[in-house]
């Protein structure tokens, strides 16, 4: 405590902090909180490494589902069993990966090879033109360097082999993320909604109405991702796989193909999948055709980014495209491929779930836990009457 006086000379004891400026403790105030979020946030990303041959699953699960459930509605709305519903969009879907599967396999089977071999060519015919314009770079020098690259990767087999281990051990664990997101799927599209309350019961009842709401937000901005995410990667896919087979580039269905799967990556999976189209142009048609093979890859990634990212994702999920690009990145730095492709829609979730709540978007007073369980007894109720009376009927038929 520092002494000081007042007018009267009466000592008084100050708090050194309430000496500092404003400026410096409200900083100090916002420093703490802050790493204190910061570790938090870290122990709840370290936590879902840890479980992620849990959490990925359920999560491309919660993607399916957000895509599906327009079906399964559309057959409940109609007088249809749920179940039927639920069988109606898994056999789409499965037949939709079917094809896409079939058709690059079908596709590639007879051009695989002939691009291996065609590729060689080309890498021959690329250090003959270096020697011949005399680039200061000799054939020698450049076959050298990927000598010593193949050296380097013999010297580190082991940890080579060490990550090919993780490959096959997450491979291995394949199998238990593909039942782990049918059953999750399966039961999200039965019974999404009785999972989502029986979440919320483990909340406090005051907060049941403004979690639901959110929730509510939420799971619609997934749902408008996953939809435009089609629609957009099924322009990029047409658009490249049009333009690969007016320039006459080999391939141009399953170039087309994998341009859809990688479009569901924002923005990075179509320009990765399109310098593929860009460099099998290359290896058959030489540099002028790869040069306009990358140009309508350009045209097609700048009507994406300029026309459908902004007036159809942005409208749709609300978020700037600036922010699905930072996004991306993050969720690919952090995670890899998981962490781009879930980067949006977890984005696009929490930028409703934040409006909603600061908007206040819910009815105060209210219980949507209660009131579910209630229309939940009311229908089984009811069933139970209608089987009751269904059962006399029939006994006094028989009599």
């Amino acid at each position: 405590m520092d002494e000081h006086r007042d007018s009267g000379g009466t000592p008084q004891n100050v708090s050194a902090a309430q000496e500092l400026p404003l400026g410096i403790r409200v900083a100090a105030a916002w420093s703490w909180r802050l790493i204190l979020i910061g570790l938090a946030l870290a122990g709840f990303l370290w936590l879902i490494v840890q479980v992620r041959i849990i959490v990925i699953p359920v999560l491309i699960a919660i993607l399916l589902t957000a895509l599906l459930a327009p079906v399964v509605e559309w057959f409940v709305r109609h007088g249809a069993p749920r179940w039927s519903g639920v069988l109606t969009a898994l056999a789409m879907f499965v037949a939709a990966v079917w094809i896409l599967i079939n058709l690059i396999i079908t596709q590639l089977r007879s051009g695989l090879d002939d691009l291996s071999s065609r590729s060689e060519e080309v890498w021959w015919e690329i250090l003959h033109w270096i020697e011949d314009n005399k680039l200061g770079i000799t054939a020698e020098q450049i076959s050298g360097f990927f000598n010593k690259v193949v050296t380097t990767l013999d010297e580190n087999q082991g940890s080579i082999w060490n990550g090919a281990l993780g490959v096959a051990t997450s491979a291995g664990q394949f199998v238990t993320g593909l039942l782990l997101t049918i059953f999750s799927l399966i039961f999200l599209l039965i019974d999404g909604k009785r999972i989502w309350y029986w979440v919320l019961g483990f909340l406090p009842a005051r907060a049941h109405a403004p979690v639901d709401a959110a929730g509510i937000t939420g799971w619609v901005s997934v749902g408008q991702y996953v939809r435009v995410q089609i629609f957009v990667a099924f322009v990029d896919a047409v658009g490249i796989g049009v333009g690969a087979a007016l320039l006459g580039v080999p391939l141009p269905i399953p170039i087309a193909v994998l341009v859809f799967l990688g479009s569901f990556i924002p923005f990075l999976g179509a320009i990765s999948t399109g310098l593929l189209a860009a460099f099998i142009a290359l290896v058959y048609n030489g540099p002028v055709n790869a040069l306009l093979m990358l140009g309508v890859v350009i045209l097609v990634n700048q009507i994406e980014g300029h026309v459908l990212q902004p007036l159809v994702m942005g409208s749709a999920v609300k978020v700037h495209p600036l922010g699905v690009v930072l996004a991306v990145s993050t969720g690919a730095l952090l995670a890899g491929i998981p962490g781009a492709l879930f980067a949006v829609p977890l984005v696009a979730a929490a930028n409703s779930i934040v409006n909603t709540l600061v908007k206040r978007q819910w009815e105060p007073g209210t219980d949507p836990v209660a009131a579910y369980h209630h229309r939940e007894r009311t229908a089984q109720q009811a069933k139970h009457r209608a089987r009751n009376v269904a059962r006399i009927t029939r006994t006094e038929g028989n009599r």
